[in-house]
Parts: C-alpha cells; sequence; structure tokens
C-alpha cells in the first residue's frame, strides 16, 4: 500500500493541539515499528537477488522443522500461526546499548565489527523479528557446534565462524536452496565436488555434517589466504572470489570490507551484517530474553556407531529388519537421498544406534537378501504417487505448502506447469505424495516385461523412445510423472515401479529417462 503524504500544516491550523499532540506521537511509533523490517527490505531488494528470500526461507524451514518435530506435522503450521515469532517480554535495549555490545564483541574477534547504521538496523531487525529463529537455532547448536569448533580448531580458524552455518542453513544437514545449495555449509554443486564432496545419484556428501564442515573449513581458510581479512573471506564464501575481485577492483585497490562494500552484490552487502547479528544474537540472547528451543533428538553422538555395508541395500527394508523407523535413519543418514544405499568401494558406512549394532551383524546377510524373501512370499515394496488437491490459504506461501507435504517448490512447480514461484488465494494445486506400501505380485504384476512388450508398442508407436539394445526408455516432459506416464502408455504402474527401482519419484526431473521395457 502506497503511504500517502500527511498535509501536517493544513493539520496544524485546523486540529486541537492535544489531539495534534497524540497524532504526531502515535504516528512516530507507528513508523518506528515498521523502519527496521522495511528497511531490511529495502536493502535487499534487487532483481539478480533471492538472498533475501532465501534467508525468509531458511527461517520458516527451521521453525516449520523445530514444530513438526515437536508437535507433529498437522500441527505444525497451526502452532506457528498462533505463537506468532515474538516472545511474551522483550527487553528494551537502546541503540547505544547494542553499540556497547558489538564493540566488545570487535575487540575479542578477529572480524572488524563497524558499527555503522546499517549494522545497527540489522541486529534490531533480528531482536524484533527473528527471535524464535535464534531460540530454535540455540537450541540445535547443542548438536553442532562442539563438532564445528573441533573442525574449527583443527584448521585454526576463529571459533566465531560456527556462527556462518546459522545464517546458511539453520543448522538443518538437509537444508536446500532455491539456487542449489546444500547442506549445513550450502554448498553449490561444483564447489562441493571442488572440495572432495562426493555428490551422484545416490549420494550427497554435502549433507554429511562432519565432511561438509571439514570442506567448509578448508574453504574458509583458503579464501582468508586470498584476502587476510575475515569479513572479506566471509563475502568471498557467499558471492564467489570473482565478484570480490571485481569489487576491489572498482572501489580502486582497497581491501577493506566495509570500504567496498558498496561495490559488492546487494545480498553479499547483507551478508556480513547478518553473520555479525547472528553473533550478537547467539553472545547476548539471554539480555533479550530469548530462551533456546530444545531439539527432537533421536540420539545423541554417545548412543551411535557406524556399521560398513558389503551390498547395496534398500532404505524401506531397514525398518523391517532392524526395527529403526525410516525417519530415524535419515535423520543419523542424511547424506542418503533416494531409497538405495549403493554398494560402493570403499563400502559406504551407515550410523546406527548403539543397541542396533547387534541386531545388524545378527541380520546383515538377511537385510542383503530381503529382496528376495518378498519376492519369495509374493510381495513388494512400491511408492505409490497418491494425489492430493490443495487450496491456498490467504498468507500461505509455496514454500510453506511445500513443507508441508514434504516436498520442494520445484516439485510443485512442475506438477502445476508453475514458471513462477506466486500463488493466489484459492489457488488449487495437485500434489502427488509418495507412499510406502508392501502390495501382492499378482499375476498382472508378477507378469515379465516381455509379455506387455506387444501393448507398449501398440501404446507408444506415437511416442518417440530409445533404447540401448537391452532397454527401452523414455524420456520424461514437464509435469509427468511414473503415474501419469504408467497411464498416457498403458503399462502396470507397479510394473514401472519394479523397472525403475532405483528412481525418486521426488527427484524426477523433464529430460530425464526412465525404463519403459525390455528389447
Amino acid at each position: 500500500m502506497k503511504k500517502k503524504n500527511i498535509d501536517y500544516t493544513t493539520m496544524k491550523n485546523n486540529t486541537p493541539f492535544y489531539v495534534m499532540f497524540f497524532f504526531l506521537l502515535f504516528n512516530a511509533f507507528l513508523s518506528f515499528s515498521q523502519q527496521d523490517s522495511t528497511y531490511i527490505q529495502t536493502l535487499y531488494q534487487t532483481e539478480d537477488s533471492l538472498e533475501y528470500e532465501r534467508f525468509i526461507d531458511n527461517v520458516e524451514e527451521s521453525l516449520f522443522e523445530y514444530y513438526k518435530n515437536t508437535w507433529g506435522k498437522e500441527r505444525a503450521y497451526a502452532v506457528i500461526d498462533s505463537l506468532g515469532y515474538e516472545s511474551n517480554y522483550r527487553p528494551q535495549v537502546s541503540d547505544s546499548i547494542i553499540i556497547d555490545r558489538l564493540n566488545d564483541l570487535n575487540a575479542k574477534t578477529p572480524f572488524e565489527i563497524e558499527t555503522n547504521p546499517d549494522l545497527i538496523r540489522v541486529v534490531k531487525y533480528f531482536i524484533n523479528k527473528r527471535r524464535r529463529f535464534t531460540a530454535i537455532t540455540l537450541g540445535r547448536s547443542k548438536l553442532y557446534f562442539p563438532m564445528f569448533e573441533e573442525y574449527l580448531a583443527k584448521y585454526n580458524l576463529p571459533l566465531e565462524l560456527k556462527y556462518l552455518a546459522v545464517i546458511e542453513s539453520g543448522l538443518r544437514p538437509t537444508a536446500g536452496s532455491r539456487a542449489g545449495a546444500v547442506g549445513l555449509w550450502q554448498f553449490m554443486y561444483r564447489t562441493g565436488r571442488s572440495r572432495g564432496l562426493h555428490v551422484d545419484s545416490y549420494v550427497d556428501e554435502r549433507m554429511h555434517p562432519e565432511k561438509a564442515t571439514d570442506a567448509a573449513c578448508r574453504y574458509l581458510k583458503q579464501l582468508y589466504g586470498l584476502y587476510g581479512d575475515w569479513s572479506l573471506a566471509l563475502a568471498a564464501y557467499n558471492a564467489g572470489p570473482g565478484n570480490i575481485n571485481k569489487a576491489i577492483r572498482r572501489s580502486g585497490g582497497k581491501m577493506n570490507y566495509w570500504e567496498i562494500r558498496e561495490f559488492m552484490p546487494k545480498e553479499t552487502q547483507m551478508y556480513v551484517p547478518n553473520f555479525i547479528s547472528m553473533m550478537y544474537m547467539m553472545t547476548y540472547y539471554a539480555e533479550h530474553n530469548i530462551i533456546p528451543k530444545e531439539p527432537k533428538v533421536f540420539y545423541h553422538n554417545y548412543e551411535v556407531d557406524t556399521v560398513c555395508l558389503k551390498q547395496s541395500v534398500r532404505i524401506s527394508h531397514i525398518d523391517s529388519v532392524l526395527g529403526i523407523s525410516e525417519e530415524e535413519f535419515r535423520h543419523l543418514n542424511p547424506i542418503y537421498k533416494t531409497d538405495i544405499v549403493p554398494q560402493t568401494t570403499p563400502y559406504q558406512c551407515i550410523t546406527l544406534p548403539i543397541d542396533k549394532i547387534k541386531t545388524f551383524l545378527d541380520s546383515e546377510m538377511v537385510l542383503y537378501d530381503y529382496q528376495k524373501r518378498l519376492d519369495t512370499a509374493n510381495m513388494r515394496v512400491v511408492f505409490l504417487e497418491k494425489k492430493k488437491y490443495h487450496y491456498v490459504k490467504t498468507g500461505e506461501t509455496l514454500g510453506q505448502i511445500a513443507m508441508k507435504y514434504d516436498v520442494t517448490v520445484t516439485d510443485i512447480k512442475k506438477w502445476n506447469g508453475m514458471k513462477y514461484s506466486k500463488v493466489y488465494p484459492q489457488q488449487k494445486l495437485t500434489i502427488l505424495i509418495p507412499e510406502k506400501q508392501f502390495v501382492s505380485a499378482t499375476s498382472s504384476t508378477k507378469t515379465t516385461v516381455k509379455s506387455n512388450h506387444s501393448s507398449s508398442n501398440r501404446s507408444t508407436s506415437s511416442t518417440k523412445t530409445t533404447t540401448d539394445g537391452k532397454y527401452k526408455y523414455y524420456s520424461l516432459k514437464s509435469g509427468e510423472s511414473l503415474w501419469t506416464v504408467s497411464q498416457k502408455l498403458g503399462i502396470p504402474f507397479v510394473q514401472l515401479q519394479e523397472l525403475n527401482k532405483g528412481l525418486n519419484p521426488k527427484k524426477m526431473q523433464p529430460g530425464d529417462k526412465i525404463i519403459i521395457g525390455v528389447e
């Protein structure tokens, strides 16, 4: 809504003094209460930047995950709506106190903290608008900060760098951004690979807490070696050394972050203030009446151990054999992208609760042969896509809807043919939810692919397919899934599931090839 200009001269001539006084007082209060958040958004506004939206997504996802783990998915959004982001009591803190505290931090840290008006506004924004995010990440910090500090000390890096992961991911190993960054430290694909983090169709080591932390430490150490300034190293972590080098050249060769900040991309101009603000919040949270929110923890570090797998296994079989739920397994092993833990050299080593290690050793061969046992029992484990319609509520975002159904924003856009992430109230969205089911392998589903080959040929005569001499493939088009392909080509859905066992329905993209038959 456009803010109207107020003609104070006319009001002064026609309004009693006491009414005018209270009006001006109220207007000043209203302006002050909106100033910080509006200013922060203004600083972020740029056509080529999603940094502000990425940070808001990070905050929303962190809040949702905490409430989902605490009260369950069905109540998560209701809890957030009812509680809001703010605590009941907020101690009033003057700018001078904030400046004194920042100066105190500046004296104790190798990061140069310049207490300029922009930084003060960002700190106040965190104090007023990101209280619950701070409380939740404080709780999660117990899970990760000890490990971060161990690696930071190993590479002789400032311990304050642990706060960088709070800004990047909200301390969630599986966090992902719209740009494709993944993990606690939000590595892009190429950056992660260049730091030794393996990524393939089954495994993404960017989500491995310790391996990603080690890689982040090595990368930050390299960036500091380039610039000799920690603020510039952080800026390069966000924007890349190329953009920082360009800003240095445009500034006439200056090497101080605060002096060349105006020449950096908009999101990078906010990156270091965000980092310093989180450092402030993590240090002075008690003075602002922020109480850490304890996270749901399946197991503590001293309650788990690792075992190495000699063969490939399905995660969906582990709960039946070892008695550990898929949610628990993925919490302990976030690097696996699909239902499969692949067979590799060296072996894949998985983390299990200590009390399940003996069960694994006793049942290891049963786990490897579980699919054969299902075949013998004439059963199959399949992931069926259940279609659901969601009607957008007022104020609801696509990110919130995606989290509600445990899917991604990209999924929803693909399923609904959307180019942009904007949604409107009462908009009808199609959601496809994968469901694990044990189904009987009936005569129709047990029929070999060869027996259905002729019908497949008839249904695909007008559909472009490819072959490698062994299998026949179909390339997915935008919005298509295994279910829609099965309906389009007249191939039983369970049969497509069997042919594409290693395919994760949530990760399918246009252009991906799926097997539809054998030659």
